[in-house]
């Protein structure tokens, strides 16, 4: 509101849902932004289908998408209402990647999302998220969602010393260890994408970054606002020996959210969503199209096919 003196402002509380009414009364459609999701996705989404406007959100954890899907489906179809989650970094990049990478392919046999970010300073906001979902971590495998398995063995077991996987990325970062990270990715693809398995990677750097409780939070390293923080996500997908590949990369995680979904709600005020409903981002559009759309400005897209320096 600092930021924007002239914009209209309203205080609102999740336990009054008439505040909620009154401030969408004169909206064309709501962007949630505010966390823990999961405390307020389910009352905005509530008061968006009330007022009969699009909804869109941020949220990056996997219980939240999931319960969107499954509680709001029905009520958002017959409403004729977009509700559409987890348009973000995590949730909706790698979605609209994987339908890129795809292309006119039916299904395919397996699909990884690939996350290298060189370093992690989180918000107040993720060491919230984190906290609250701790231990509510699924993975797709088998065309289900369920409880990841048990942690690798340690090095002194009698099983020996956990096994290290590598992802190839693109120059210049090259090789990377990698591993197993449960997003909201795998909720979001999982509900228009034939793939039985659905796994997604990052690379130890920022994890290390975000278990460190004096880790500072994120600065701006210029005058457009975004930290100096870089990633790559990179999506690839396999049928019948085929592999096709879709990557994106750029600056800040926090900040690349926000050209992704006001980008999703330009498209679903002017006609450009494909059906209403509960829908994730790469079912709702033209994956291509969107990612070329923000592209040079907000991170660079590398389509199926093309070459990668």
């Amino acid at each position: 509101a600092r930021a924007h003196p002239g914009a209209e402002t309203h205080a609102v509380s999740l336990a009054d849902p008439a505040s909620l009414d009154r401030a969408l009364s004169v909206a064309e459609a709501v962007i949630n932004c505010a966390g823990p999701f999961a405390d307020t996705a389910a009352p905005v989404i509530d008061a968006a289908l009330r007022a009969g406007i699009p909804y869109l959100d941020v949220a990056a954890e996997q219980a939240v998408a999931l319960e969107t899907f499954e509680r709001y489906a029905l009520r958002a179809r017959v409403a004729g209402v977009v509700v559409a989650p987890s348009v973000a970094f995590y949730g909706g990049l790698g979605d609209l990647l994987a339908r890129a990478a795809m292309g006119d392919w039916p299904d395919a046999d397996d699909l990884t999302i690939a996350i290298a970010l060189d370093s992690w300073l989180p918000t107040r906001g993720t060491r919230a998220t984190a906290r609250r979902n701790a231990g509510r971590h699924l993975v797709f495998t088998g065309n289900r969602l369920v409880p990841p398995p048990p942690p690798p063995a340690s090095p002194t077991s009698p099983e020996g010393p956990p096994r290290t996987e590598t992802w190839p990325f693109p120059p210049p970062l090259g090789v990377q260890e990698v591993t197993a990270l449960s997003t909201a990715d795998q909720v979001t693809i999982s509900r228009h994408l034939r793939v039985p398995e659905i796994r997604v990677r990052i690379n130890h750097a920022p994890l290390h970054d975000l278990g460190d409780p004096g880790t500072p939070p994120p600065t701006a390293a210029d005058g457009s606002g975004r930290s100096a923080q870089t990633f790559v996500v990179d999506v690839l997908a396999r049928r019948a020996g085929e592999e096709r590949r879709a990557t994106a990369s750029g600056r800040d995680i926090y900040a690349v959210t926000a050209p992704l979904v006001v980008e999703a709600a330009v498209r679903i005020l002017d006609g450009r969503a494909r059906r209403a409903g509960v829908a994730a981002a790469g079912e709702l559009f033209d994956a291509p199209d969107f990612l070329r759309a923000l592209d040079p400005a907000h991170l660079t897209y590398t389509a199926p096919g093309a070459h990668r320096p």
